[in-house]
């Protein structure tokens, strides 16, 4: 077959072809999987109402917007990785947290009011007693976002302060 009955040919078989089918919507896309956007980004940590800086942390959207990833990376000591992603059959949001030692913590919960409110069982007190964690995150003003942790040896009884952590865009 010459050349130009090729091309021929390839022109007639294209012009009959259907268009390519469009790529089906993203399911992460819905409006419920951007509750925890506000997290997303290049931050500086400090200590909550100090300018002493405990770590750097990378938050980002992953496996097609359907999760959010943190990469902490503390000053000092190890570092760690949390997943954090939505169930939409339940609502509810999941988080696993990997840190430098052995072991993982699983946390959930969701949005209340203004907040991303998440709650597991991490690590133990003095006694030894199972210590349940809360930790609310709240989007300031001035673009900085706060991880607050209180943690409980009651199941969730009683609470007290555990952490107090800023995330401030990183400069520049």
């Amino acid at each position: 077959m010459g050349i130009l009955a090729a091309s021929l040919l390839t022109m007639m078989l294209q012009g009959s072809a259907s268009p390519p089918a469009s790529p089906p919507p993203n399911p992460c896309a819905a409006e419920e999987f951007t509750a925890f956007d506000f997290w997303v980004g290049e931050w500086d940590v400090y200590q909550t109402g100090t300018d002493t800086q405990v770590a750097t942390s990378r938050i980002e959207k992953v496996s097609n917007g359907c999760a959010v990833r943190e990469t902490w990376m503390p000053l000092r000591g190890g570092t760690g990785s949390s997943l954090t992603t939505l169930d939409p059959q339940t609502g509810t949001w999941h988080q696993l947290w990997v840190g430098a030692q052995p072991g993982r913590v699983f946390f959930e919960g969701g949005p209340v009011d203004d907040a991303m409110v998440l709650t597991g069982y991490w690590g133990q007190d003095a006694e030894g007693r199972a210590n349940l964690v809360r930790m609310t995150y709240t989007l300031g003003d001035d673009g900085s976002v706060r991880q607050h942790g209180e943690a409980s040896t009651d199941h969730g009884r009683t609470w007290g302060p555990s952490f107090d952590l800023t995330y401030r865009p990183k400069a520049g």
